[in-house]
């Protein structure tokens, strides 16, 4: 049951599953006490190098794209073939992204179902947003190169964190979030590479407003005709966070919430994204990482020093890395809940 400017129940828009591909026919049913019919399915395989697949319903069942690449959108008849009730369904092609016969995970948000129009800004985008909830799906046409372009996101509230990607070409996911700097939108960040934030006017020099944010400059976010997909967020309390910390002395991030995902990135050096849950690791520290920008199989930590902790409340580093815990760094996070740390019937959450 859901209370004013929060949730009790995060089942309903967020969940993670993990599951076995058998290369075939797959009907992956989510494993939370709430049924939630996902909009955006982002999968991964554990065991071996896979692509970080990415689903989602504005574009509908088939199409993926790979945050580890920049390559454009595909579409693969047999790979994931429907936005379930409950889940989704996997088709039997073998060489599909998200249904290798090995250890899978599925990060899984609900939106709002079908996308409507929005007329909010410059142009007519194709929106599918939960705000209560704090998520959309945006698909828009580019305007060209130079200029400015104002583009609905259907929020309710200004967006912390957006994520955009061409689809019909070669380029990489431009990210905003609000801490990256201190002024961010004159600023960017790459889903899909190590690099540190850096300078450019992929936003306009203009930061979003509750009804829309602003693209300009970069093929990457504006190119003429071009169609783009952007995912949008904003935080709301006792479900998700974006913010960040300054690392090197394993602090102690307060949330509001008991996380079951986080995702990090250095925005001040050349580091990896870095994903960790709640469903790959049950009990503290949380080791078992992956990450976004690369193929590569699921990692355990470096060493004794490279780990977090999951608390009713946040969550704590313990790490010598630079990717969650570089000296002096700013690292950027986004986070979802398990369960808020008090209820609103004021009931507080188990810790692990």
């Amino acid at each position: 049951m859901s209370y004013t400017n929060g949730l009790d129940n995060p089942e309903l828009y967020f969940q993670t599953k993990l599951y076995t591909g058998n290369a075939g026919t797959l009907a992956v049913t989510l494993d939370g006490d709430t049924d939630m019919q996902p909009d955006l399915v982002w999968g991964k395989g554990r065991a071996v190098a896979t692509p970080n697949a990415l689903f989602d319903s504005v574009r509908g069942a088939t199409k993926y794209l790979e945050a580890d690449r920049n390559v454009a959108e595909a579409t693969v008849a047999n790979s994931l073939t429907s936005f379930d009730s409950d889940g989704f369904t996997l088709g039997a092609d073998t060489s599909t992204v998200i249904n290798y016969s090995q250890l899978m995970v599925a990060w899984c948000w609900k939106a709002g179902g079908s996308a409507s129009s929005n007329t909010d800004g410059s142009i007519t985008s194709s929106v599918s947003a939960n705000t209560t909830a704090g998520f959309s799906i945006v698909k828009y046409t580019g305007a060209g190169v130079g200029t400015t372009t104002t583009i609905g996101h259907g929020l309710g509230g200004v967006p912390e964190m957006y994520i955009v990607k061409s689809l019909d070409s070669v380029g990489n996911w431009q990210t905003y979030h609000h801490k990256m700097s201190s002024a961010p939108e004159t600023d960017y960040i790459q889903l899909d590479t190590t690099e540190a934030v850096a300078d450019y006017t992929f936003w306009g020099d203009t930061a979003p407003t509750s009804t829309v944010f602003t693209v300009k400059d970069g093929n990457d976010v504006n190119e003429s005709g071009e169609e783009f997909i952007a995912y949008c967020f904003r935080s709301i309390k006792g479900y998700s966070k974006f913010g960040s910390y300054t690392g090197g002395s394993d602090p102690f991030v307060y949330l509001g919430f008991k996380p079951a995902f986080v995702m990090f990135k250095n925005a001040s050096a050349t580091e990896n994204w870095r994903i960790v849950d709640n469903k790959r690791d049950v009990d503290n520290p949380v080791v078992q990482h992956l990450y976004p920008n690369l193929s590569a199989a699921e990692g355990s930590g470096a060493s004794y020093n490279d780990f977090v902790d999951f608390l009713s409340n946040g969550f704590k580093i313990r790490s010598g890395s630079g990717e969650i815990d570089g000296s002096g760094n700013t690292i950027i996070y986004m986070a979802f809940s398990e369960a808020p740390f008090v209820s609103s019937s004021g009931v507080p959450n188990n810790a692990r």
